[in-house]
């Protein structure tokens, strides 16, 4: 496992959640000059164009940075989610020294807005940060001893379907909202602007933790899996070469 690339990447992370940050500060000081709170603002059409079209093209920045340092597939995931997961954290960081925000740990925040808003409290994406950089250096410690360690299928599909519910767990609520007064048939046929214009009036009264949780704990069950296999499987090569 290199510490300097790994170094590098912490740097990374930290930089751009400072911009991230600081975009957010000057967002809220332009829609929300009294403070950010639900119900939201409506904003100009360009500008939420603009915000969405940012949150894909961090994620592509992040990606490329695991593109760029990895030597391997499995690597170039690994510097993704652990340069993902020290951005979201020092994003954080950075909201709270600057501007005081979150009140805690509990307070609500819109946390993505592809392809449906996504709400939770602060704490769960501090939490599912810290699994991705368990996770990260996991695979890079493993890969640095073995070149041929993989995320067998069975551990991915795991992985996957644990991260799939907790998606469940930030879009029910807003889901909920938008369904309870539009039929699904509905939302492929009203005007985009009646549906983003109803969207304002959504307030995130709840949070669906025991579906959290549960993809939590999935997650960590692939964790477990993919960390038991490949700790045999260095001791049976120490074994053999003893």
């Amino acid at each position: 496992m290199k510490t300097k690339t790994i170094l590098w990447i912490t740097i990374f992370g930290i930089a751009m959640g400072f911009f991230e940050s600081a975009i957010v500060i000057y967002l809220r000081q332009i829609v929300y000059p009294d403070g950010f709170s639900f119900p939201l603002q409506p904003i100009p059409e360009n500008l939420a164009t603009t915000e969405i079209l940012r949150e894909a093209f961090s994620l592509i920045m992040l990606l490329s940075v695991g593109i760029l340092t990895g030597k391997s597939s499995i690597t170039r995931f690994a510097y993704f989610i652990f340069s993902f997961a020290v951005w979201d954290i020092f994003y954080y960081i950075f909201l709270k020294l600057l501007i005081n925000w979150p009140e805690s740990l509990f307070t609500m925040d819109i946390l993505f807005l592809l392809p449906v808003t996504w709400t939770g409290p602060v704490i769960t994406p501090l939490i599912l940060s810290a699994l991705m950089i368990i996770l990260a250096l996991l695979v890079l410690y493993f890969s640095s001893v073995n070149e041929k360690v993989i995320i067998k299928t069975h551990e991915l599909l795991i992985l996957i379907t644990g991260s799939l519910i907790i998606i469940i767990s930030f879009t029910a609520d807003y889901t909920k909202f938008i369904l309870s007064h539009f039929s699904f048939r509905d939302l492929w046929s009203i005007p985009k602007e009646k549906l983003f214009a109803f969207s304002l009036k959504y307030y995130p009264d709840n949070f669906y933790w025991n579906i959290f949780w549960a993809g939590v704990i999935v997650i960590l069950s692939g964790i477990v899996f993919f960390t038991r296999r490949n700790i045999s499987l260095l001791r049976t090569t120490k074994v053999m070469g003893t």
